[in-house]
C-alpha cells in the first residue's frame, strides 16, 4: 500500500427505516432504491457497518483496514495516543418522512458497562425542513423520573417534553441523556461518537410491514436520561471563508465554513479532519490535484494530509478533534 494518503470518500452506507423516505436521493443525491431510506452512514466503523473507500488507490478497502495500518497518519497523533485504532466518531445524514422514535442515548459510562461502547452525544444541522417541521428535545421543564414515567404509562409523554420549530443551518447539540426525536420533514446531517446505542422510549404505537411493534428499552432508559431542562440550540457565527465554530466538546469540533473562493488549510497531524458539504459545491487541491464535492458528499482528509486548499462556493461543515 502507498503512504501517501489522500483525501478520502467512502461508499454510502444506505439503511431503510420504518420512518424514512426518498429525500435522500432527490436533495443529496444518494443511490437510494427503496421508498423509506432512512440513513446514509457516510463514515463508519461501527461492527458490522464499516466504510469502504469509493475513490483512489485504496478504492475497495475499509476504514478499519487503513487505520490499522497507518493509525496516526490517518487519525492524528494526538487521536492515536486518546483512541487508540478506533475511529471515534460517526458520520451520517437522515431523511424523516415521519416522526423518529422518542430515544435516550447512554453516557460513556453507562455504554461502556452495559454494551462495551462508547456513549453517545450528537449534534444536528438542519439541512432541509418542510413548512412547520419540529424537532423533540428535552423536557419542558425540570422533570423526574415519576412524572415521566407517569406520563409516559398514560401516553402524555410528548405533552412534557420540549417541541422546538427547525429550520435549515440550525443546528443542535445533543449531550448523553438528552430524550430526543428528529421530526417528520427534516434532512439532517449528524455527526455523533462511534456508537449504535439507542434506547427507545416511545414509538407513537407505530407497526412495520409486518404489524410488528419496535422494542423499547424503557428501563435500560430510566438511569440514563437527564430529566432537566436542557439548551440544545447553537448560535453561531457565518463569517465567510472563515472556520466559524458551532460546537466545541471533548468529543468533536465542529465548525461551519461559508467559501465563496479560496481558503487555504494549514492542519496540525494531531487530528484528522472531515468536511461534509451542505450547500453548493468545491474543490479540495492537493500534492498538485484536484478533487470534486458536492452537496451530500463527505470527505475523511488524513491527519498527515495537512496542506490543501478549499476553493468553490459552498457551505461546509469541517469537523475534528481537539
Amino acid at each position: 500500500m502507498d503512504l501517501k494518503l489522500y483525501p478520502l470518500q467512502f461508499e454510502p452506507i444506505l439503511k431503510d427505516r420504518i420512518w424514512g423516505g426518498e429525500k435522500l436521493k432527490t436533495v443529496l443525491n444518494k443511490p437510494i432504491t427503496s421508498k423509506i431510506t432512512g440513513e446514509s452512514w457516510e463514515l463508519s466503523t461501527v461492527e458490522g457497518d464499516v466504510s469502504i473507500v469509493a475513490n483512489g488507490s485504496l478504492k475497495g478497502k475499509s476504514l478499519t483496514d487503513i487505520i490499522e495500518e497507518f493509525p496516526s497518519e490517518v487519525l492524528g497523533t494526538k487521536v492515536y495516543k486518546r483512541f487508540g485504532k478506533q475511529f471515534p466518531l460517526l458520520f451520517k445524514y437522515l431523511d424523516a418522512r415521519e416522526d423518529l422514535s422518542i430515544q435516550v442515548h447512554p453516557n460513556d459510562k453507562l455504554a461502556k458497562e452495559r454494551h462495551n461502547s462508547f456513549g453517545k452525544t450528537e449534534m444536528w444541522y438542519i439541512m432541509q425542513a418542510d413548512a412547520d417541521a419540529r424537532i423533540i428535545v428535552g423536557f419542558k421543564e425540570d422533570s423526574s423520573k415519576e412524572e415521566y414515567l407517569e406520563n409516559l404509562n398514560n401516553n402524555t409523554l410528548v405533552s412534557i417534553l420540549d417541541d422546538v420549530k427547525a429550520k435549515p443551518g440550525d443546528v443542535f447539540f445533543l449531550e448523553t441523556g438528552t430524550v430526543h426525536a428528529i421530526g417528520a420533514g427534516l434532512v439532517v446531517a449528524e455527526i455523533q461518537q462511534t456508537s449504535d446505542i439507542t434506547y427507545r422510549l416511545y414509538d407513537f404505537d407505530r407497526v412495520d410491514a409486518q404489524g410488528n411493534k419496535r422494542e423499547l428499552h424503557v428501563d435500560l432508559a430510566l438511569d440514563a436520561i437527564n430529566y432537566n431542562k436542557v439548551d440544545t440550540y447553537k448560535e453561531y457565527k457565518k463569517k465567510t471563508n472563515e472556520s466559524n465554530v458551532v460546537v466545541d466538546c471533548p468529543y468533536f469540533t465542529t465548525n461551519f465554513i461559508p467559501l465563496d473562493g479560496q481558503v487555504e488549510a494549514n492542519k496540525s497531524g494531531e487530528t484528522f479532519t472531515v468536511y461534509m458539504c451542505i450547500e453548493g459545491s468545491f474543490e479540495i487541491e492537493y500534492d498538485g490535484n484536484k478533487l470534486e464535492y458536492k452537496k451530500g458528499d463527505t470527505v475523511l482528509i488524513p491527519a498527515t494530509l495537512n496542506e490543501f486548499i478549499l476553493n468553490g462556493k459552498a457551505s461546509i461543515l469541517e469537523i475534528y478533534i481537539s
